[in-house]
């Protein structure tokens, strides 16, 4: 071997692989006039790694919720300036905020006043006072129900129109040799303008993307649009929503 040869030799990887981060905290809004209370409760729910941030009354949850848009929101009831209920309808109301889960904390614990905030949209009702592992344990039912719901309607948003097409014209036509028919006992639901138009959207085989491009909004609040109406029709995907949704004569 010449002195200007040289041998090769495959050159070594030494990139590591990249670790997978791990999912972010979800993002808490605790809105609650009692001081004590507030700060006890944020530092439980932060020691449970959860991120935590508070307001003093219905308004200033308002404002907080605006800027931080939260994965979940617990919110007591009574409350100077805007009450629960109060924040809870502005909630569902808006744009981005209007799918966003809703745990009502409260002295309140007559079964009235729990149907009451479930009737308004609440997502759970936990009455004072309370055990803090019982609070955690629901926060985290309620999380991850929101995130198994996302996750669901976004394993639609790219999926085949036609085929979803097919899939509604077929309920639609065995509905019809059926029979099935309004009836008096059928399902009533208070959903918001939003969550209606959504709801008649999904009925005609539209997918997240076109609704959003329909509806001037973010697939991803689309998204958020969709979980709720699967938790209030109690459905999981978008064919038990529809055919839900016919059956009970919630869309045209």
């Amino acid at each position: 071997m010449s002195q200007n040869e040289s041998i090769s030799r495959p050159e070594e990887d030494t990139s590591a692989e990249e670790p997978i981060s791990p999912p972010a905290p979800a993002r808490l809004l605790l809105v609650d006039d009692e001081p004590g209370l507030r700060t006890a409760v944020q530092a439980y729910l932060e020691d449970e790694g959860f991120v935590v941030a508070t307001a003093n009354d219905g308004e200033e949850g308002w404002v907080a919720a605006q800027e931080l848009i939260p994965d979940l929101v617990i919110s007591d009831v009574m409350m100077p300036r805007l009450d629960g209920y109060g924040l809870l309808k502005r909630l569902r109301g808006d744009e981005r905020l209007g799918g966003t889960p809703v745990i009502f904390l409260t002295a309140k614990g007559m079964t009235a006043d729990r149907i009451e905030g479930f009737q308004a949209g609440v997502d759970d009702y936990i009455p004072k006072p309370f055990d803090p592992d019982e609070l955690v344990a629901r926060v985290r039912n309620v999380v991850r129900r929101q995130e198994r719901l996302l996750a669901e309607a976004a394993r639609y948003a790219d999926a085949d129109i036609g085929q979803m097409a097919r899939q509604i014209t077929e309920i639609r036509s065995l509905l019809q040799q059926t029979g099935s028919q309004k009836s008096a006992t059928q399902a009533i639901h208070s959903f918001t303008p939003r969550e209606g138009s959504v709801l008649q959207l999904v009925a005609e085989g539209l997918m997240n993307k076109e609704i959003a491009r329909r509806l001037e909004t973010s697939i991803r609040n689309v998204e958020k649009y969709v979980s709720r109406l699967f938790t209030k029709t109690g459905t999981t995907s978008r064919t038990e929503l529809v055919r839900y949704a016919l059956e009970n004569g919630l869309v045209d």
